[in-house]
Formats: C-alpha cells, structure tokens, sequence
C-alpha cells in the first residue's frame, strides 16, 4: 500500500509577511534618551554622584539597545525569500536576546563601581542630583509611556526593559539625592544604585529566558502541545496524530506541524478545513503544515503453499 504525501498549508498562497504595523514609537525613545544621557552625564561629573553618572552609562547603552531595536524591527518586516523562506522575524528575538546580555554587563559594571563607592565614600552635591534625576524621571515615563503603547514583540520588550531599568535608575538617584540631603548619609547614593541592579537583573534574566526558549524553537509558553494534540485528534475524521511540532516564528506567531492518520483518505478536504479553523481560532496558529495518512489496514503476506498430506504419501513416480 503507497502512503499518501500531500502537504497541506494553511495560508501558504501568500509569502509569510510580518504584520503591517510599525513601531514609530521606537526612533523617538532613542532621540529622547541619547539626548538626556548626554545632560545626565555633565550633571554627574560636575555633582559627583554615581547615582547620575550610572544612570546616565544606563541611558547610553540604552540608547545602542534602542538602535539596534529599531533596526531590527526594519529587517523584521522585509518579505519571505527563496533563502530566508520565514522571512527576518526572528532579527528581533535575536536583538531582545543581544540587548538581554548587554544590560547584564550594565548591571555589573554599575555594581562594581557601587561596591568601590561604600568601601570609598565620595562627596555628593544632593540639590543637583534631584533636580537632574526628577527630570530624567519625566523623560523616561514619557518613553516607556511610548514604547508600551507599541508592538508587544520580544525587541520592544527588551527596549522597554531597558528604559524601566532607566527609569528605577532615575528613581534611585532622586532618592539618594533627597537622603544625602537632609541627612548627609553618603552611602546612600551606591545603596540605591545597589537595589535597582537587583531589579533590573531579575528582569534581564527573565527576558533572557524568553529569548532562548524562543530561538530553541520550543513550544510557546501560552500553548499546550498535549492540548493541541488532543483537539486535533478529536476532529471528525481524524483518528490519530503524531509527529506533532509546535513552535515559534517570533514572539507574536506560532507555526505547526503534524502528520494527520485519517479514517478514509476522501474526507481529507473536509478535515483539512476543519482542522485549520480548530487552530487559528482555539490557539490562534494560522500557519499549520499538516501531512494526511491513511488508516492502516491488515498487512496481508504470501509465502509458498506447504505441500499436502496427500501428496506427502503420496509422490509422484517417475519413469521405472
């Protein structure tokens, strides 16, 4: 018996296109940040504080990760090719992901100098730092205002996660500002620098996580591969599946496969359609390759007849 081979896309008449949209959002946060990282650097220089002075280190490397943010969603909405068959979707998990790993070399290197500062503690001029800090806390506000009113795609949120990381910073230092001037406690300023660090890593690691689990192509955290297998394998028609697959194009489409055992091999049509609609609305996958199988049937084998008992007693003479 010859197994059937027929592919089956959903969707497939069109190239894979990322969605239309485009996030103006991101150009404006980068000119915004690099802008005040700029003021906030000159700021922490003049006043001494570490607090300023490392949110300003935070607000430039911010400024790298929203540019390579933005150019990633570009490449992110160019067409399908004949050597890029997906298209570039996956620039911007890899971007969330290289942004991920630049911002664990920010909380380092901020920690360290934190660490220096509580064994040497350093003068601060408190009044600058609130004036400077509260502004770079409007800034960034307004930024991750922007940014959150984008594209939920994994390269925005990584954006995001680092204008949040600015955005603790700025509050660390307006705090430290306000402690070192009523009270002329020092320690303050690193302290808090310290504190945001912690948060800011519990962020990146998650995001980090995010970012490997999609590259690895397994399954995305919102769907159940059981679940999936199960519903399909209740369509009328279906009696089994297997070499089920399901993955994720970037953090905003799933893609899946599957090889489909059918009852009779004519109802195929009627399944396929059926099984399309079970996916795109129960688990929003629009982008399903499914391989139809027919039923097995009883192998039947032949092997040579066993002489009979007859004939055993009896065999034939040849000439006397």
């Amino acid at each position: 018996m010859t197994a059937i081979h027929d592919h089956a896309h959903h969707g497939h008449g069109e190239p894979i296109h990322p969605d239309g949209r485009s996030n103006h959002a991101l150009p404006w946060a980068l000119a915004m940040t690099l802008g005040f990282a700029a003021v906030e650097a000159m700021a922490g220089w003049w006043s001494g504080s570490l607090a300023l002075l490392g949110d300003a280190g935070h607000m430039l490397t911010d400024s790298l990760a929203l540019a390579l943010a933005t150019a990633a969603s570009l490449l992110a909405r160019r067409p399908s090719s004949p050597r890029h068959t997906y298209g570039l979707r996956r620039v911007e998990t890899l971007a969330g992901m290289l942004n991920g790993l630049f911002m664990l070399f920010v909380v380092a290197l901020i920690a360290w100098h934190a660490i220096e500062r509580l064994i040497t503690p350093q003068p601060v001029q408190a009044g600058t730092v609130i004036g400077v800090a509260a502004l770079g806390l409007a800034i960034n506000v307004i930024v991750a205002w922007m940014l959150s009113h984008g594209e939920g795609d994994l390269n925005t949120r990584a954006a995001l996660l680092h204008v949040f990381g600015d955005l603790l910073g700025s509050v660390a230092a307006l705090a430290s500002g306000i402690v070192i001037l009523y009270t002329g406690w020092y320690p303050a300023d690193p302290l808090l620098s310290m504190l945001i660090c912690g948060l800011i890593l519990a962020s990146t690691l998650k995001l980090l996580r995010v970012a490997t689990h999609t590259l690895l192509e397994g399954v995305p955290d919102n769907l159940s591969l059981a679940a999936i297998g199960h519903a399909m394998a209740e369509v009328e028609g279906v009696h089994s599946i297997h070499d089920l697959h399901v993955w994720s194009l970037d953090s905003n489409h799933a893609a899946l496969s599957a090889h489909v055992v059918l009852h009779s091999s004519q109802a195929w049509p009627t399944t396929l359609v059926a099984l399309q609609r079970l996916l795109a609305e129960q688990f929003g996958i629009d982008h399903a390759t499914l391989q139809p199988e027919p039923l097995p049937g009883r192998i039947v084998t032949f092997s040579s007849r066993p002489p009979s008992p007859k004939s055993a007693a009896n065999p034939p003479r040849g000439p006397r």
